[in-house]
């Protein structure tokens, strides 16, 4: 007997949590231990921040850590650029522009904020973000996310680019200094009048298959691995 979509689903989440629980004990290590990794090349030419639903006119925890980070890296010198993905998915605003806009008051150069807006799944965040740097001709190249997902997306930036992909894992230490900022923007130039949330575009099936980046055609690239930068 197969199992429903919906007892599928429990069961992933169940994992995730699982997996996020363990990710979390060790994420302030993780964080030191990758930031120490680049000390010496850095800065990177860009780092790439998937994106988070822009509901209720206002960022949620984890865009807000997501950005806040992103903030972080490029204030102490570890990024010349930053590059903001992500489609209008979940609600009818483009993730990638409105975190370019929360950080721009931030504090970020609008010259150095660069927003790609095709991704609807976190592995897709890095391959168009990774095209994005390709035609921008950087060279370096890192991820700017949180723990988990971080954790989660390592594999994928390991096999499927050719350029390597460093991980700059938030450090929620360095988070908590910055807890107090509350930049305020106006959405309108992220927001698209032909919305269609992806819950009613695809089925749950194509939604997973495109987490783990089944809905990239690897197929017009030797090796199944995006060239060099």
């Amino acid at each position: 007997m197969k199992k429903k979509p919906a007892k599928i689903l429990s069961t992933i989440l169940i994992c995730m949590t699982l997996l996020q629980l363990i990710g979390c004990l060790s994420a302030k290590k993780t964080s030191v231990r990758d930031l120490a990794k680049i000390e010496s090349i850095k800065p990177l030419d860009a780092i790439i921040v998937p994106g988070i639903p822009f509901n209720n006119g206002s960022w949620d925890s984890v865009m807000k850590g997501r950005v806040i980070w992103s903030y972080i890296l490029y204030k102490n010198g570890y990024t010349r650029n930053v590059i903001y993905s992500g489609s209008a998915v979940y609600s009818p605003y483009y993730e990638g522009i409105i975190m370019g806009l929360y950080a721009e008051q931030l504090g970020i150069p609008r010259a150095h904020i660069f927003c790609e807006t095709k991704a609807r799944h976190s592995t897709e965040n890095i391959y168009y973000s990774y095209l994005l740097a390709r035609e921008q001709r950087f060279k370096s190249i890192g991820l700017a996310t949180d723990p988990f997902q971080s954790s989660l997306l390592r594999s994928f930036t390991r096999k499927r680019f050719e350029t390597h992909i460093w991980h700059l894992p938030m450090n929620t230490d360095s988070l908590a200094a910055y807890n107090y900022l509350a930049p305020m923007i106006d959405p309108t130039s992220a927001f698209t009048n032909n919305f269609i949330s992806i819950t009613e575009s695809e089925s749950f099936w194509k939604r997973l298959r495109g987490t783990m980046g089944k809905g990239i055609d690897w197929k017009q690239y030797p090796g199944g691995k995006v060239p060099k930068l």
